[in-house]
């Protein structure tokens, strides 16, 4: 489970939480504008956009979870069981894998118009990338510094909806979030107001009782309104130092300790946390066990070079 936030406050932040019960040797990974990225059904993308985000890097191919590009477009992947739907090859078609998906964006799109545009013509294919790694049910938040969109391959197709509350978890698909968040229009963050005659008594023991109903437990709708509620309510200095710290504050709202979640093979936790600035295209990256803050800049390396830069996240 995974839970992905847009978040602006004079410039605009992306990132994710992704919570696994397990790692895959994921690292900070910048891919330059010459590295030729295979694909599996269309021809190598030779020039390209460099990108920067956190992947696994198996037989030289980044496997991206998340990134952004040098022009500040951004996605996350995140998992999809049981909706996510892949077809067979598509003659006339853009016959792109889900690991390919994130190079294919970022290597050819500047903003959200060109990613709409692009993905019109894209069929998703059922391809695995090796036998030890097969497909993962996926779907997608894509932001540049404007708006959201989230892209889900569903059975009846490719389904593309703007996102305004840019964020984005899991199941159940999208126009349920979107319908769901009706369900908390009473929330806010001062005190609860009585609707009953005056004569009953009633009082606010607390503070925080105008968010009484906001949901507390890791299920994918719950982190949905939860992380939406901090983010429209974030308050931070207009300071890149003060933004970094509140959007890690916001992910921490829906981060899962160790032991909080159980799945089929262990528990699930908040394995890392990113947060992106797409205008400067600087990477801040936080691990479950080392909290501390660390960040590496697309900028700070020769873009024009073919062949990918990787960084220790825990170094």
């Amino acid at each position: 489970m995974c839970t992905a936030v847009c978040y602006r406050n004079n410039a605009s932040y992306f990132g994710r939480n992704l919570d696994l019960d397990r790692g895959y040797g994921e690292r900070v990974v910048i891919t330059p504008r010459n590295f030729e990225i295979n694909m599996r059904c269309e021809e190598p993308m030779r020039s390209h956009y460099g990108m920067i985000g956190t992947a696994a890097v198996v037989d030289g191919f980044p496997l991206y979870y998340d990134a952004v590009n040098e022009k500040g477009l951004c996605i996350a992947a995140l998992n999809f069981p049981d909706n996510a739907f892949y077809s067979d090859f598509s003659e006339g078609r853009d016959n792109v894998t889900p690991f390919e998906f994130i190079p294919l964006i970022l290597g050819k799109c500047t903003d959200i118009k060109e990613a709409k545009l692009l993905l019109n013509g894209v069929n998703l294919v059922n391809i695995d990338f090796n036998e030890q790694l097969p497909l993962s049910p996926l779907h997608w938040m894509i932001s540049d510094k404007n708006s959201s969109i989230a892209v889900e391959p569903l059975r009846d197709g490719l389904k593309i909806h703007d996102d305004p509350f840019e964020i984005l978890t899991n199941n159940p698909p999208f126009e349920y979030h979107r319908t769901n968040v009706s369900h908390y229009m009473g929330l806010n963050t001062g005190k609860a107001t009585s609707q009953f005659r005056k004569s009953i008594p009633m009082k606010n023991h607390s503070l925080g009782f105008g968010a009484l109903g906001l949901p507390g437990d890791y299920s994918s709708a719950s982190r949905f309104i939860r992380a939406l509620f901090v983010k429209e309510n974030s308050v931070s200095e207009r300071n890149e130092k003060a933004n970094v710290n509140q959007f890690f504050h916001i992910l921490n709202s829906v981060a899962m300790p160790k032991g909080s979640v159980l799945s089929t093979d262990g528990y699930e936790y908040t394995r890392y946390s990113s947060c992106c600035n797409a205008d400067s295209g600087i990477y801040y990256y936080t691990t479950y066990d080392d909290p501390e803050i660390r960040s590496v800049n697309l900028h700070d390396v020769d873009l024009n070079q073919s062949h990918l830069y990787t960084y220790d996240m825990n170094e």
